[in-house]
């Protein structure tokens, strides 16, 4: 019934964030916003801050066993041609994440309002995380030149500061792509890991009329090299749901002058960390291959980090199963999927046991034009109930023998190894 109750409350909320989109590690008026709200429910709340615009606050028994962490991600996407982009900046809420924080703050005026939380056995933290989308780029790289961010994404960059120091499990929420008959959950839906990758190729530049005999085109070097990514795909493993998609990123090309330089970028999805070196070796043959064919110079080859692979915790799934079990709201759950979407929550679960809960309610493609939430109801008001009777059997029942717990050290030092050997 609580929940019902402040079900228009919660849906406001979500509707002024959905309506003023920020990028990642600019949501300065969402984080406002939140604050504003938390204050509300709680004027006693203590709220502690890090990475630009991230933030948490805590609930429980200070010194509880285990920790827990229920995360909500902040930012929006780049889509300028979303019908409720910012005109500004582009930035749309077509990934729904705008949900994810409605669903934080139902959760946690609930256990304020009903005192919930002063008969749990563990600490459960409310963190709110900036830019978990892999986008914007330039931005961050001039925050990381400044010295005031080391990672693209939010969740290692707040393993980094050590905000999961001390969290022993996270959980995450994230909204279901397309349209499902039935209210439907989501556990065990794994997601690929995967590179960015840049190739410069370098060539000869001479007029295109006057005398293209001594030219060396770096575009049709590009050009082999897209037609070689197609031709190599049959030599991919189906298993890795391997996904590459190139395009041109940067070029001063005239129609009268062969080009000398392009460069072409692509991110690389594999389901794998270990796959992920292997097709990425072949990927940097490829266009080895394609500027050799055409008498080009050495490809210029960068290589970025982008996020590790997330295989879900299946014990705290376990949780979640058994609240469906006995949870008369929810039609249907799916269990045991995989996507080449990727998250940086694969990073975190690197380090700690990590979840990440789907649920429907949501009509078109997510981060399309077409995104939009059509079952306000099940998202604002039943969904959180369920999530707050998860974290609760969590709280209740969790055997920390066994979770697991890795270092930012371990952490650097495997996506150091993926990026050295993939250069």
């Amino acid at each position: 019934m609580f929940f019902k109750e402040q079900y228009q409350l919660i849906k406001d909320v979500a509707e002024d964030i959905y309506y003023h989109p920020e990028l990642g590690y600019k949501e300065q008026r969402t984080k406002e916003n939140i604050i504003r709200f938390l204050k509300e429910v709680n004027p006693d709340v203590d709220i502690e801050h890090f990475s630009t615009t991230g933030f948490k606050t805590t609930l429980g028994p200070e010194e509880g066993d285990t920790h827990i962490a229920f995360i909500a991600e902040l930012d929006a996407v780049y889509a300028p041609s979303h019908m409720y982009a910012d005109k500004e900046t582009g930035a749309a809420h077509n990934c729904g994440h705008y949900t994810q924080v409605a669903i934080a703050l139902a959760i946690y005026r609930y256990y304020v309002k009903t005192n919930a939380s002063k008969n749990w056995k563990n600490k459960i933290s409310f963190i709110f995380v900036p830019a978990e989308e892999y986008l914007d780029l330039a931005y961050r790289d001039a925050l990381i030149e400044q010295g005031t961010i080391t990672h693209y994404g939010g969740k290692p960059e707040l393993m980094k500061l050590g905000v999961f120091d001390d969290i022993d499990l996270a959980i995450c929420v994230h909204a279901i792509g397309g349209e499902f008959d039935n209210r439907t959950v989501n556990v065990n839906c794994d997601l690929a890991g995967f590179l960015y990758k840049k190739y410069t190729f370098k060539g000869k530049a001479t007029h295109a009329g006057f005398d293209p005999f001594s030219s060396k085109n770096a575009y049709s070097m590009s050009t082999v090299f897209n037609t070689a990514v197609g031709l190599m795909r049959q030599q991919l493993d189906e298993r890795e749901h391997v996904r590459i998609n190139p395009i041109v990123m940067g070029s001063d090309m005239s129609t009268n002058v062969v080009p000398n330089e392009i460069t072409v970028g692509t991110d690389l999805r594999t389901k794998t960390v270990d796959y992920l070196k292997e097709a990425a070796a072949k990927l940097d043959d490829a266009a080895k291959g394609s500027a050799i064919a055409l008498q080009g110079d050495d490809v210029g080859t960068h290589t970025q980090m982008g996020y590790l692979p997330f295989v879900q915790n299946r014990y705290l799934s376990t949780f979640v199963q058994a609240v469906f079990d006995n949870f008369s709201e929810i039609d249907e759950i799916d269990n045991e999927s995989f996507i080449s979407a990727a998250g940086d929550i694969g990073d975190l679960s690197y380090m700690i046991p990590s979840i990440q809960i789907g649920y429907s309610g949501f009509t078109g493609t997510i981060h399309g034009d077409d995104f939009i939430d059509v079952d306000p109801e099940f998202i604002y008001s039943i969904f959180p109930e369920f999530v707050a009777e998860v974290l609760e059997n969590i709280d209740e029942n969790v055997d920390k023998e066994k979770l697991y717990k890795r270092s930012y050290s371990e952490y650097l030092s495997v996506i150091n190894q993926i990026v050295d050997g993939s250069n």
